[in-house]
C-alpha cells in the first residue's frame, strides 16, 4: 500500500477501501494524532493500518510496533482471564467471592457471588474514605480497601460502572485462584500462546515504543457539554461518583512510569490494534485460532448473556449493556449493527470487539483522547466503514 500525506502505513484489502479512507479522514480532520486499526475476518487480518505520531509534538512517528494505553478496553482482557479459570474448573461464578478471597467476607459481603464482580452489580465502584495519592499503584492497598468496604447498595439490586475497581476485584480473585498476578496470568494464558503484543503492567524495555497519551480538550459547544454530562449521569450517580473520586489518579498519570509498571487491570493495559483484533477475532469464530484455544463456545455464550440489576435502581435503561465482564452491543450500534457483538471500549476512544455473526474481530487504538465516556467519533467512523464494506 502506498503512503498517504498523513503517513498511513500497512495493508488493507480493497474490499475495505472505505475503512482506509475513513482512517485517513480522521487524520485530515485534525481529530487524530497517532492511531492504528485492525480488522480480522475468520481470524485473518484484512485491514492492518497505522499512522500519525506517538507524541503531542509530532516528532516521533507511530510505528508498526507502537503500543499505547487503552484504558477500559483492558477490562475485556481481564474478564477473559476469569472465564478461562471457569472453563478450567478452577473458578465457580456462582460461588461466594469469599471462598477464594476470605477477607472479602467483611462488611456483610460473605455471600456475594463472583459473577457480580464481573457485571458491575456488586456495589463497590469506589470507597467511602479517601485513599493516598499513589494507592492505585499498590495492589494490596487497593484489594484490602475493597475487601473492607461496605457495598454502596445491596449487591445485585443496582448496577453502576466500576471504572477502576473492576480490575482489582476480578484480578484478586484470579490471583487467589491461580497464584499469579492478573498481568502474569494474562501473559501466560492468553498473550503468549496467541502471539499478542498486549501487556497489563509493562517493563522498561517497552518504554521506547509506548505512545504518549494526549488528554481531550474540554468541549466549548453547549450541546456537546450537555451530552457529556448526560453520559456521566447515566453511567454514575452522585454517590458512586463520590466513592470513585476517593480513589485518586494524578493528572497525566497515564504517561507516568508508575502507571506503566503497575498492574491496574481495569485501565492500564498497553497494546496495539492488531492484538485486540486477533483475540476478539478468535472469540468471534468460536474461541480457537491457529491451534490456540482461547475460550470455548459454551463459556463465550455464558460470558455474553446480559446481566441486569434486580432492584429499583435498574428502572432507567442503562447507558451501556454488560455481560459478565464484556460490554454488549446495543441499540446505539456502538460495536456495529449485529446484536451479538461483544467487547469493551476504553476512555478516550479505543475499542476491541468480536462480532460472531459477521465473524469479525476489530481493534482500534489511539493517543488523542476524545471527550465523553462512550465510543468517540473517530472509532465510530471506522466501525461504520467496516460494515459498509461487507
Amino acid at each position: 500500500m502506498t503512503t498517504t500525506a498523513f503517513e498511513i502505513h500497512g495493508q488493507c484489502d480493497e474490499r475495505f477501501s472505505a475503512l482506509r479512507e475513513a482512517f485517513a479522514d480522521n487524520f485530515a480532520s485534525g481529530t487524530e494524532v497517532g492511531a492504528a486499526v485492525t480488522v480480522t475476518v475468520d481470524g485473518r487480518p484484512v485491514v492492518d493500518l497505522w499512522g500519525g505520531h506517538m507524541d503531542r509534538a509530532r516528532t516521533r512517528p507511530w510505528l508498526r510496533d507502537t503500543i499505547v494505553t487503552v484504558y477500559s478496553t483492558t477490562k475485556g482482557m481481564t474478564a477473559l482471564c476469569a472465564h478461562r479459570l471457569v472453563e478450567q474448573g478452577l473458578l465457580d461464578l456462582d460461588a461466594p467471592v469469599a471462598r477464594y478471597w476470605p477477607e472479602f467476607a467483611q462488611a456483610g459481603k460473605q455471600d456475594v457471588p463472583v459473577h457480580m464482580l464481573l457485571s458491575h452489580r456488586v456495589g463497590l465502584p469506589g470507597v467511602s474514605d479517601p485513599l493516598p495519592a499513589d494507592a492505585i499503584y499498590e495492589w494490596e492497598t487497593m484489594t484490602a480497601a475493597l475487601a473492607a468496604q461496605e457495598p454502596l447498595w445491596e449487591p445485585g439490586t443496582g448496577q453502576s460502572y466500576h471504572a477502576l475497581t473492576f480490575g482489582w476485584l476480578v484480578g484478586e480473585v484470579v490471583r487467589r485462584v491461580s497464584g499469579k498476578s492478573l498481568g502474569t496470568f494474562f501473559h501466560d494464558e492468553v498473550a503468549e500462546p496467541l502471539g499478542l503484543d498486549f501487556h497489563i503492567g509493562t517493563g522498561p524495555e517497552h518504554d521506547h515504543r509506548i505512545a504518549e497519551m494526549i488528554a481531550a480538550a474540554l468541549p466549548t459547544d453547549p450541546d456537546e457539554q450537555a451530552r457529556q454530562r448526560e453520559e456521566l449521569r447515566r453511567l454514575m450517580d452522585p454517590k458512586v461518583a463520590r466513592a470513585s473520586g476517593n480513589i485518586p489518579m494524578r493528572p497525566n498519570a497515564h504517561n507516568s512510569e508508575q502507571w506503566k509498571r503497575a498492574e491496574i487491570p481495569a485501565a492500564n493495559g498497553h497494546g496495539d490494534a492488531r492484538s485486540l483484533a486477533r483475540v476478539y477475532g478468535a472469540l468471534a469464530r468460536g474461541g480457537e485460532l491457529d491451534g490456540v484455544h482461547v475460550l470455548g463456545r459454551e463459556q463465550i455464550a455464558r460470558a455474553t448473556v446480559e446481566q441486569r440489576a434486580s432492584g429499583p435502581s435498574a428502572a432507567e435503561p442503562p447507558l451501556l449493556r454488560f455481560g459478565l465482564g464484556f460490554m454488549l452491543s446495543g441499540p446505539e450500534g456502538l460495536m456495529g449493527p449485529n446484536t451479538r457483538s461483544f467487547g469493551h471500549m476504553g476512555w478516550g476512544g479505543s475499542v476491541g470487539f468480536a462480532d460472531p455473526d459477521a465473524n469479525i474481530g476489530f481493534g482500534y487504538v489511539m493517543n488523542q483522547m476524545q471527550g465523553g465516556v462512550t465510543l468517540g467519533t473517530t472509532g465510530a467512523r471506522l466501525i461504520s466503514a467496516v460494515y459498509a464494506s461487507l
